[in-house]
């Protein structure tokens, strides 16, 4: 598997080779959809990309972990993490599926 990584240069410098907006237009974009969906997940609202998947924020309470090297057990305080699930469409697309085939 190739360890390859799109970083926000690439996704605007593709935004300007599909819409056709100047490159400085196809950054701008990107950063004001990249805030707004982070402002809603700092809200705790889910972010929905249809055909794509979802983001949520979800809480996780206080438990007792161990360290691993000396066993000892130290509190994990509660914590919010950040939940992505994909949709159908994406995971078939992943897996190499056409949309209308049947999953195995």
């Amino acid at each position: 598997m190739a360890d390859r990584t799109i970083t926000r240069a690439q996704l605007s410098e593709a935004v300007y080779q599909e819409v056709g907006l100047s490159r400085n237009e196809s950054a701008d974009l990107l950063e004001t959809v990249l805030t707004y969906v982070s402002d809603a997940l700092a809200n705790g609202e889910t972010v929905k990309v249809s055909s794509f998947g979802s983001f949520s924020v979800r809480q996780k309470g206080q438990r007792i972990g161990r360290n691993p090297k000396t066993g000892e057990e130290v509190p994990i305080l509660p914590r919010k993490v950040l939940v992505f699930r994909p949709s159908q469409v994406l995971k078939n697309r992943i897996n190499g599926r056409m949309q209308g085939e049947a999953a195995e």
